[in-house]
C-alpha cells in the first residue's frame, strides 16, 4: 500500500463511506511473422500471481493479534446500540458469519434481480482472503448498566487516561468495540469495513476511526515510520508460545475472569508526528532521541538492526543517551522484561490540519497481558522524554481483544455471553 493512501477520522454522527477505484489493464501479445505458414510467435508467458496468503479464522486465540502483519489496516472504533443483551448477542454472531466468510474468501450470496446486491463488488464478483484479518475487542463501557456485563469485565479493563504529554480528544477516543480489520491491499479492508458495518447496522454506530498502512521494508529488516526509524525491531518473538503465554495472552493464574482465556488487552494509540518540526532536527540528534541508526536501525552500540543495545558497558549514556527512547521504553534489565509488549504498529496520512500543517503519525497498536504491568508502566518511563517535542498523542483507547472462535458453531463473544 502507497504512504498517499487516503485517510479519515469519522465523528460519532457521521460514517463516510469509503469506495475505491478499480484500474483495469490491458496486455497485448506481439505476434512476428517471417512468411507465409513460417510464422512464429514470440509470447512471453505471463507469471502466475502469488497465491493470495489466508490466515484461519478459527482457533484459541483472534486473527490479526500474532498473525504477521499486513500492508493496510483500518480501525473503527463502535458505540453498541443494541436494545438488550439478545440483540447484543446477536451482533457478535453477525460480525463473526461475516469475519469467518470474509477471511476464507468465496462467492457472495445470490440475491434477486430486484434486491440491493448482497456485496458491495469492490473487489470484484469473487471475494479473495488477501491476507484479511478482523480483530474485534470490546471496551470497558460495554460493561455499563445496559447489557448485566459488569461483574464480567476483564480485571484490567478500564477506560485509558490522560497521561502526561498527552493531547486527547475524547471524540477520538474510546467505545464499546474496537474492530480491527488488515490485510494485504486497501481495498480488500475498505471491502470487509462496508461489510461488517452493514451486517451490524442497528446494532452500531461508529465513534471514530482511521486508516493505516505499513510500508515494505527499506531496505530490509523492520519497516518505517514516518519519522524515518525502523518501528517494531524489539519485539517479542510471536513464534516462542511461552514468550506469548507470558506477555500477550489474558492470565490463566485465577486473577481473571475464566471467560477471558486466549483473549489479550489491546491498547490503540493515535499519536500525531510534527514532522515539519521533526524534519529541521540534525540527524545527530534525531539518532541520539531514538537511540537508533537511522539508516540500518541499529542501536548506537552496535552495527546491525538485531543487535542489542549494549547498555551495561554504557552506564553514563555516552553512546545511547539514558534519555533515549530505546533506553527509556525497555532497559532491558531482569525487573522490566516483564514490562514488555508485542506492538503492531501502522503509518497514517490524514493530510493537512486546519492550520496547513501536513497531519501524519502514528496508530500505535500493543497486546497486553497486563495493561498496568506493560503499557502503563513504559508510558510512565516515557514520561518527558524529549521525543516529547515532535510527537501528540490524540486518541484512541483501551479495549480487550476476545477469544477466538474455536470453530464453525463457535462465535466472537460467546464465552462472555455465556
Amino acid at each position: 500500500m502507497s504512504g498517499n493512501e487516503p485517510t479519515r477520522i469519522v465523528g460519532r454522527r457521521g460514517f463516510l463511506g469509503a469506495g475505491i477505484g478499480a484500474a483495469a489493464v490491458a496486455a497485448g501479445i506481439g505476434t512476428a511473422a517471417s512468411g507465409v505458414g513460417r510464422g512464429t510467435a514470440n509470447v512471453t508467458p505471463e507469471k502466475s500471481p502469488p497465491a493470495p496468503r489466508r490466515f484461519a479464522f478459527h482457533g484459541a486465540h483472534q486473527q490479526g493479534i500474532i498473525t504477521p502483519p499486513q500492508a493496510a489496516s483500518a480501525f473503527l472504533a463502535l458505540d453498541v446500540t443494541a436494545a438488550n443483551r439478545s440483540e447484543l448477542q446477536e451482533l457478535f454472531q453477525s460480525i463473526t458469519a461475516r469475519a469467518r466468510f470474509l477471511t476464507a474468501g468465496g462467492a457472495p450470496e445470490t440475491v434477486g434481480i430486484t434486491a440491493p446486491p448482497s456485496d458491495s463488488g469492490v473487489v470484484g464478483p469473487e471475494v479473495g482472503p488477501d491476507g484479511l484479518t478482523v480483530t474485534l475487542s470490546v471496551g470497558a463501557s460495554l460493561f455499563d448498566h445496559r447489557y448485566g456485563l459488569g461483574e464480567r469485565i476483564p480485571a484490567r479493563l478500564r477506560t485509558m487516561p490522560d497521561f502526561p504529554n498527552d493531547a486527547l480528544r475524547r471524540d477520538v477516543c474510546d467505545g464499546d468495540l474496537m474492530l480491527q480489520l488488515r490485510a494485504d491491499h486497501a481495498d480488500t479492508v475498505i471491502h470487509a469495513m462496508r461489510d461488517i458495518t452493514r451486517a451490524a447496522r442497528g446494532g452500531v454506530q461508529v465513534r471514530w476511526r482511521m486508516d493505516g498502512f505499513i510500508s515494505p521494508p527499506r531496505p530490509s529488516g523492520t519497516p518505517r515510520n514516518l519519522m524515518g526509524f525502523k518501528d517494531g525491531t524489539a519485539n517479542p518473538d510471536i513464534d516462542d508460545p511461552a514468550q506469548m503465554a507470558r506477555l500477550v495472552w489474558a492470565a490463566t493464574d485465577g486473577s481473571e475472569p475464566a471467560w477471558t482465556a486466549g483473549g489479550s488487552y489491546h491498547v490503540v494509540r493515535l499519536i500525531r508526528m510534527l514532522v515539519e518540526f521533526w524534519d529541521r532536527v540534525s540527524l545527530r540528534e534525531q539518532e541520539n532521541m531514538i537511540g537508533r541508526s537511522r539508516d540500518v536501525g541499529a542501536p548506537l552500540t552496535g552495527v546491525r538492526e538485531t543487535d542489542a543495545p549494549d547498555y551495561l558497558n554504557d552506564p553514563n549514556g555516552d553512546a545511547i543517551p539514558t534519555g533515549a527512547h530505546i533506553r527509556l521504553a525497555n532497559p532491558r534489565t531482569p525487573t522490566t522484561d516483564s514490562s514488555r509488549l508485542l506492538r503492531r504498529g501502522y503509518n497514517y496520512d490524514a493530510g493537512l490540519d486546519a492550520n496547513g500543517q501536513l497531519d501524519m503519525g502514528l496508530i500505535f497498536t500493543t497486546f497486553n497481558q497486563d495493561l498496568e504491568r506493560q503499557f502503563a508502566t513504559v508510558q510512565r518511563r516515557l514520561v518527558d522524554e524529549a521525543l516529547t517535542d515532535y510527537i501528540s498523542p490524540f486518541g484512541g483507547g483501551y479495549y480487550f481483544a476476545l477469544p477466538g472462535a474455536q470453530d464453525e458453531h463457535d462465535w466472537l463473544g460467546r464465552t462472555l455471553m455465556s
